[in-house]
Formats: C-alpha cells, structure tokens, sequence
C-alpha cells in the first residue's frame, strides 16, 4: 500500500512555496505522493486566496525528485483538452515522469461552472469528461490527432513532447459512490478515488462500502486487462502507528491500495501549513 498527503489550492496553499515546503517534507518523511485540489471557486471556502494548481505542482516537483504529484481532482469539463494536455505534459517532463492525473466532474458544480455562465448539467458535463478524457490521451501519444465530436473537433494535430509516462501517465477517476456510473467509468482506466456519501472529505469510509466498490469495479474491468489498477481511499488518521493500522489496515484488507492523507474538510487545520506540517512529519501509517 502507498501513502500520499492531500492539500487544497487555497488558504496558505496558495502560495507555492509553501506547497514546495510540505512536498520536500513528504518526501523526506516517506510519503508516496502529494496531491492537491483543483478549484477556481468554492464558496465555502470563499475568501481565501485560490491558487493555480499546475503552478503549486510545479514548485513541488522542482523541490522533490521521488514522490508522486498531481490534482485529486480535475474537473475535465471545466478545461479545454488541449490547454489540459500541456499542463500535465510539462509537468510530467519537469517531474521525470512522476504525474497521476485524476479526474472526474468537479464540484459544488454550480460554483464551478454556473457561476461563469457555463452549462452544468450533469449528463453533458459527464459526456464532456468522457470526450475529453480521449482526446487527452491521444494528445499525450504525440502522435497526429483529428477528432470529430459531439462536444470537441480537432483538426490534424500533433502536440509534443508527449509526456515521458507511456502511454500516458496513470488516469484515475473520482465520483461519489454508491453512484454507479463514475465508477464504471474508472473500470476502463487506471484507478478509482472514490469519495462516500456516508463518509465526505477527510472522514474514513465504511469498509463495507469499500468490499462493494471494490467488487462494482472490479466486475466492470475489461477481461484480460492485466494493467495496474489502484484503489485510493483517504481520510484523517492518528499520527500513532498503532491507531493508524486499526484505521487502514482493514481498508486495506478490502482492496485498497493507496491511502491519501487528508483533514477534514469543515475543520480549521484544513488549509494552514503547520498543522498539516506537523502530520506529514510525523511520517505515513506502517502496515
């Protein structure tokens, strides 16, 4: 199992520098990855600075050289394809290969896309991330692309360089379970990052729940595909070892493969430095 530290794009966050100090840290501490939000409005969290998050991954993947970097997660329908397959190819270039990309809806939609005029309806934004999510992958091959669709059109192009990770760098799905059809939608790629209606951001998800997801997704993998598929879970754990085992090792158990270190989301540690400092120092769980 491997270990990543989950950070938002606001907050002292959305200062790079910060972001490249907490990435250094896990590094040095033992984690596995460092992945941060991707939001332009969350009005929860309004009045707080927003930060680009291509730009925070950036500074992290110059101040480490081991750890795994990227979005958990982007809102593919809230992007142009092809402004998208540059961000991450840079950044997987400047990593030496070192991106995940996650992806999936977004949310709350009506902030991230009604409050700019853009369509929200879930259906079409679901058809956009399944045409984008394509097209994102053919952009990575460096090889020419045409592309007519119901929501893109491409035209004889080839972007390069193509990213170092081949065919493409890992793509993992997030959605809300039990809803079916996201996590489906994982089945065909390399990974689900599943967040529970029972269990939100930062709080530890039913291992029952977890045996079904697992079971769902697994059911809907393509016979024969013999491709690495990940399972991430997250939540908040105790700094102590043996209470973090209690924690994920029954998760674990039920299919997980990666734990992602996050606060929870309406508590007040959730975007300063150091009291996220403090938990990545203290190093991830041991199985």
């Amino acid at each position: 199992m491997r270990f990543s530290v989950n950070i938002p794009n606001f907050g002292d966050f959305a200062d790079p520098r910060n972001v490249a100090t907490a990435a250094a840290a896990a590094e040095q501490a033992g984690w596995d990855g460092l992945f941060v939000w991707d939001h332009v409005l969350h009005r929860r969290h309004q009045g707080r600075p927003f930060a680009d998050p291509w730009m925070l991954l950036t500074a992290a993947a110059l101040a480490t050289s081991r750890i795994r970097l990227g979005t958990l997660l982007t809102p593919v329908p809230r992007y142009r394809p092809q402004q998208l397959a540059r961000q991450v190819a840079t950044l997987d270039r400047l990593s030496g290969g070192r991106v995940v990309f996650a992806a999936g809806l977004g949310g709350p939609i009506e902030d991230e896309y009604h409050s700019f005029g853009d369509a929200a309806e879930p259906r079409l934004l679901a058809e956009r991330l399944d045409e984008g999510l394509e097209l994102l992958s053919r952009f990575w091959s460096g090889e020419p692309v045409d592309h007519h669709g119901r929501h893109y059109e491409v035209r004889d192009v080839t972007l390069l360089p193509a990213t170092v990770q081949r065919p493409r760098p890992p793509v993992w799905i997030g959605g809300f379970w039990p809803r079916r059809a996201p996590m489906r939608r994982a089945a065909r790629w390399d990974g689900a990052v599943p967040l529970f209606e029972t269990a939100r951001h930062g709080h530890v998800p039913d291992v029952a729940e977890v045996r079904d997801l697992v079971g769902h997704v697994r059911r809907h993998r393509t016979a024969g595909d013999e491709r690495p598929f990940e399972f991430v879970l997250g939540g908040a754990t105790p700094p102590d070892a043996a209470r973090a085992k209690d924690v994920i090792g029954p998760l674990h158990d039920a299919g997980a493969t990666w734990w992602d270190e996050r606060q929870v989301q309406t508590g007040p540690d959730l975007d300063r430095l150091p009291p996220v400092l403090r938990r990545i120092e203290a190093g991830p769980p041991v199985l």
